[in-house]
């Protein structure tokens, strides 16, 4: 099952994204304390230890300040916490002012020198990353027009340089969302007039590249990856592969953590998914960085599926309540079909627990809520006729 707080339609806009593809290449600045600092803010930013990575990043600014990479990464940082609770629009203002500080110091650079490729990372992420936000908040044209002006940048960074594997995340993420995109969503076609046709396989291909060789882009290229296997590939196998591999390296990572449950789901393997999100839920009441009340809603989805499906009622059916009891609190503005998928198994359960009458008021229960995928089709389908396993 797709994830219910996913908006893949955005995705567009990262075709254009550099991400962390565009973060410092070690051979600009020589420095062995500069790259000790790079490598190891990185891995705090992916590892969620946002206080620590701000530390190392704002070194770099102090002693680099001529070089923009110190101000890109302070930026990914903020990122880093934007797509904790993407619905949180706190944050906006000050990491656009971030990104804006980035595109006209790289601006400055490229006044002087306009194939310095440094200066056409840093931008073409800073526009990446500014667009991808836009396009979470509905600011269609703004996104559109940042995407627009970044794809250029990144084609002229990987001219100069085809042999970077870092450029080459950017050019992977492009060229398998620009075939996928339109095809998933009928409704962005016309803005794709505007850019190059992709080749999704070849997308694919130049992701795994960067993600085995690139020195500081192979593990957004791997997010990106475990992502797509989900999202779209519905290749579970492959995602828990990587998955498990991307937890390893990062262990503090919910949203890595929650997409390994996610794809054990996938693969029906419900004891490993059951444990996954029993952990998940461990480390919200250990109040982990990450560990949200919004991760806490999908755990506990996730844990009653599983309960339900290794045929503890009784378990899955404390589960889905909690979860309902969740989404009353959170979705105050947007829902995140939680709810609707939470109430509708409650009377699935129900019915094989032979209870006809308590399963009826559920499934009634979920067509006053609002339509989610196909919750309500199913409710009218068990309304008729009783769910049976």
């Amino acid at each position: 099952m797709m994830s219910m707080n996913a908006k893949h339609p955005l995705l567009i806009l990262c075709a254009c994204l550099l991400a962390f593809g565009s973060r410092a290449r070690g051979q600009w600045i020589t420095d062995p304390d500069y790259e000790s600092h790079a490598q190891r803010g990185i891995f705090e930013v992916y590892n969620l230890e946002f206080e620590k990575a701000e530390s190392d990043f704002q070194y770099l600014c102090a002693k680099y300040p001529a070089h923009p990479s110190g101000k890109f990464f302070l930026a990914m940082v903020d990122w880093g916490r934007i797509t904790l609770d993407i619905d949180n629009e706190s944050m906006d203002e000050r990491f656009i002012q971030k990104l804006d500080d980035v595109i006209e110091m790289c601006d400055k650079i490229l006044d002087d020198d306009d194939n310095n490729v440094a200066a056409l990372f840093f931008k073409g992420g800073a526009l990446g990353f500014r667009g991808r936000l836009y396009a979470h908040r509905g600011s269609w044209m703004k996104a559109a027009n940042d995407g627009r002006l970044a794809l250029p940048i990144v084609q002229q960074a990987y001219r100069i340089s085809p042999g970077n594997y870092d450029i080459l995340l950017g050019i992977g993420i492009y060229n398998y969302y620009a075939e996928v995109i339109p095809q998933q969503y009928p409704v962005v076609k016309p803005v794709m007039i505007f850019f190059p046709s992709g080749d999704k396989n070849k997308g694919i291909r130049q992701l795994i590249q960067a993600g085995q060789h690139a020195k500081y882009a192979s593990a957004e290229a791997n997010y990106f990856l475990l992502q797509l296997y989900y999202s779209f590939e519905k290749q579970y196998d492959k995602g828990v592969e990587l998955g498990r591999q991307l937890l390893e390296r990062y262990p503090k990572n919910v949203l890595m953590h929650r997409y390994l449950g996610r794809c054990y789901a996938g693969l029906t393997q419900w004891k490993e998914t059951r444990e996954t999100f029993k952990e998940v839920i461990a480390r919200c009441n250990n109040g982990y960085t990450g560990y949200s009340p919004i991760a806490r809603r999908e755990a506990l989805y996730y844990l009653g599926l599983s309960e339900m499906n290794l045929g503890r009622y009784d378990a899955a059916l404390a589960s889905f309540y909690q979860c309902d009891e969740l989404c009353r609190k959170l979705e105050t503005r947007l829902e995140s079909g939680y709810m609707q998928l939470s109430n509708l198994k409650i009377g699935m359960i129900f019915d094989l627990q032979s209870k006809r009458q308590l399963a009826l008021d559920q499934y009634a229960k979920v067509k006053r809520l609002k339509n989610f995928d196909n919750s309500h089709d199913l409710a009218d389908r068990y309304i008729q006729s009783p769910y049976i396993k």
